[in-house]
């Protein structure tokens, strides 16, 4: 007797159908799994066995081959576990309904419980891609997965209501999300208005935000570097679907989404401790995971110390911050992972932190701060797009009670930004004045007269690269579309020049 029934596996973020064939006759009791499985595959040989005993079902002690489909492709988890059961029970005659245009994904308890399990977004969107109309999911996974419109998916607690539904005792209703309020502004319970002072590094971190831009602070310990990287995430733009669609997709695979977590709905902010290897950040293992940096995607990753980091860690991060992409290679093949991020860094000028310091003394040795410095590369220097020196806060500021800028009234100013480059970049794939090709930064960066002159001594006097060039012009471009002037300015370009010169002052003066 034969029975197939469909499931989905998911290599990455690339999902694909599998079927389950079944096949069972007469012979010595033996429970064959073929297709390529890996050891949680194989092993669920016992998780079934015991599940359908435990459910009330009786197992089939005869000769059971099991075969996953395609089988050039390594079968991985325990997800095929539900699968596996349903097609035994109905090559058993034990289940008799059709299941033509359903899918069944889930890992089995020893009692029969259906437990949650990683990717099953990728998945339910394979499903609907490949005109699957009902999917059947671990319960703590339904409204993951309910988010994709145009298939029916039902969360199911256990074998035994997964049965009734089945052969129609008791029919399940399908899971819905709650999409209307997607748009309602997120709400945060930190704001920039509890930052006191430190007017000119809130203003770098508008214009980052505004354009999509990487930025380093460099301060002594203690001036509020931390506490402005983790605001910046209050002044982005609301995620759009899209997007929280893309981020959820990528904590669904590596298995960082919450239970009972639809979707995304805030821009990620990911603070890795500077201990964390190089495949940490951009991700690793035999089946590669996503790292940090593709799980800050669309929202913030935030280095703080930033020369405590490994070189290699460090490194790491150059290709996939210009391209927005990192790919892994293991022997089990190649993955790609979405990286969009805006990279914020935070460092002290020396170990100690008070080189420089207005009043206090440098304890470091001699030579100490230009060792420390040189930690941090040239070329992932030349990546971050603003400079910014974040001093010490003096006694005024700190005990001055009236409230600074609030987050809202920022973001305000950052989204009119934002649209104008929506607009300006409308059926392209670029998002953000960070992003823009050669090309597009030639025909949108128009410098005034004034400004052309000042950047040509600027390149010159502080002997600038061509990347730092570009990074120039378009947070210029930025500062601009801030002003809502068409045209790149003296002011503007000034500005965007302050952002750059900042490693100057600290690398060359040393």
């Amino acid at each position: 007797m034969f029975a197939a029934v469909k499931s989905l596996g998911v290599f990455g973020m690339h999902s694909y159908i599998v079927d389950i064939e079944a096949d069972i006759s007469m012979g010595k009791a033996k429970f064959d799994i073929v297709g390529l499985p890996d050891a949680a595959v194989t092993e669920s040989r016992e998780r079934v066995r015991a599940a359908m005993k435990n459910s009330g079902f009786d197992f089939p002690y005869v000769h059971i081959t099991v075969n996953l489909a395609p089988a050039d492709i390594k079968k991985e988890g325990p997800i095929y576990d539900l699968p596996i059961l349903v097609a035994l029970m109905s090559a058993s005659k034990q289940l008799n309904c059709s299941l033509v245009n359903k899918a069944f994904i889930g890992e089995l308890s020893l009692s029969g419980e259906i437990h949650h399990i990683n990717g099953v977004l990728p998945m339910v969107i394979e499903a609907k891609n490949n005109g699957i109309d009902e999917i059947f999911v671990p319960f703590d996974n339904g409204a993951e997965a309910s988010v994709v419109d145009g298939i029916n998916v039902f969360a199911v607690k256990n074998i035994k209501e997964l049965m009734s539904h089945l052969t129609g005792k008791n029919i399940l209703t399908p899971v819905k999300a709650d999409n209307e309020d997607f748009e309602s502004e997120t709400v945060f319970d930190i704001d920039f208005s509890d930052v006191k002072g430190q007017y000119q590094a809130k203003r770098a971190l508008e214009v980052a935000a505004a354009g999509g831009h990487n930025i380093m602070m460099i301060g002594p310990p203690g001036s509020g570097k931390s506490m402005l990287a983790k605001r910046l995430p209050t002044i982005l733009p609301d995620m759009t679907f899209d997007e929280s669609l893309e981020t959820t997709q990528i904590y669904s695979v590596g298995g960082n989404l919450p239970k009972g977590t639809s979707m995304i709905r805030k821009r990620p902010f990911r603070s890795p401790h500077h201990t964390i290897s190089a495949p940490g950040l951009s991700g690793g293992g035999s089946i590669p995971k996503p790292g940090e940096i593709s799980l800050a995607h669309n929202g913030v990753l935030f280095l703080d110390e930033l020369p405590e980091f490994t070189r290699a860690a460090m490194e790491s991060l150059r290709q996939p911050i210009e391209d927005g992409v990192v790919s892994i290679s293991r022997v089990a093949g190649t993955l790609t992972y979405p990286c969009s991020i805006m990279l914020v860094c935070a460092m002290n000028p020396c170990p100690c932190g008070y080189f420089g310091h207005p009043t206090r003394k440098c304890t470091c040795p001699s030579g100490a701060p230009a060792r420390y410095l040189a930690k941090v590369s040239g070329p992932l220097l030349d990546r971050l797009d603003i400079h910014i020196e974040v001093p010490q806060i003096d006694f005024n500021a700190l005990a001055d009670r009236e409230k600074s800028e609030a987050s809202a009234e920022i973001k305000k100013r950052v989204n009119a930004a934002r649209r104008i480059q929506q607009e300006r970049f409308a059926g392209s794939d670029v998002k953000s004045n960070a992003h823009m090709t050669p090309e597009q930064t030639r025909r949108f960066c128009i410098l005034t007269d004034g400004a052309e002159r000042i950047l040509k001594a600027a390149f010159d006097n502080l002997g600038l690269s061509a990347r730092a060039y570009d990074k120039i012009l378009r947070v210029s471009r930025t500062i601009a579309d801030l002003d809502s002037s068409e045209l790149i300015e003296v002011k503007h370009i000034s500005e965007a020049i302050q952002y750059r010169s900042l490693d100057r002052k600290f690398w060359n003066g040393i």
